[in-house]
């Protein structure tokens, strides 16, 4: 897709066909011509650069855009009153941000870049006018918002009262089944979020993540180096991923 080579960050525009974009596939519905995607790569601005740490959006500021990832990775984090940001989502290349604004028209959080990420901006108006010529357009949208719905769901049900072992177990099977979706290895990844990150995601503390990480290294089931991670057991962390097991409840 095309558009600035910034979003306000310096850098030189660079147009960037969709149908030449590797991430096509997961952006663009099956079944388009080549000349319905021309009409899509005249909507989407050239590709926006952030560095880490810059916002690409703040809570609540007024939904206008999409935003397609092509590479790095981004995290989104809510103000909740009476306590600290809450990491509440994140997102990698293939992903859309911006579905959970459609309805209040507002962002629900800061979006933040957690490394050098590049990111194809869909103006939500010209969008809309676009899928009425293009109902392929709608569903693949639609598909996409019902399934992060369901795997948020999915995510919630996993994470309440699991045991730290299995939340951050599911959480690696999570990332995993992510990069294979999108032709890259599930076992070997490089994963820019930091200890206390994940833990705010799954509610674990710093400490905790760092002390099952430790453990899962001991067992045999993964290599963490950094934030370059290595499954070497997908088997085993499935089975610990959807594990009933429970954290026991004090007296």
């Amino acid at each position: 897709m095309s558009s600035y080579g910034s979003h306000g960050h310096g850098g030189k525009p660079e147009a960037i066909s969709c149908l030449s974009c590797y991430l096509s596939a997961l952006c663009i519905p099956q079944g388009l011509s080549s000349e319905e995607v021309t009409l899509l790569d005249e909507m989407v601005f050239p590709p926006i650069r952030l560095e880490k740490r810059d916002v690409l959006c703040r809570q609540e500021a007024p939904f206008d855009s999409l935003y397609a990832v092509r590479s790095g990775a981004l995290k989104q984090e809510t103000a909740v009153e009476g306590s600290e940001n809450l990491l509440t989502a994140f997102w990698l290349p293939g992903d859309i941000i911006g579905c959970d604004a459609i309805g209040r028209g507002r962002y629900p959080g800061s979006v933040i870049a957690l490394e050098t990420t590049t990111l194809c901006k869909l103006p939500f108006g010209r969008f809309e006018a676009l899928m009425q010529r293009l109902p392929e357009l709608r569903t693949h949208l639609q598909r996409n918002i019902s399934r992060a719905i369901h795997d948020e769901r999915v995510s919630l049900h996993q994470l309440l009262s699991r045991t730290a072992e299995a939340r951050l177990a599911f959480f690696l099977m999570t990332v995993s089944s992510c990069f294979r979706r999108r032709g890259y290895s599930p076992r070997q990844f490089r994963l820019p979020m930091s200890r206390n990150e994940i833990g705010s995601y799954l509610g674990l503390t710093q400490e905790t993540v760092g002390r099952m990480l430790s453990a899962f290294q001991a067992q045999g089931l993964l290599q963490v180096q950094g934030r370059d991670y290595h499954l070497l057991d997908l088997a085993r962390l499935e089975r610990l991923a959807s594990s009933t097991g429970r954290r026991q409840k004090r007296p």
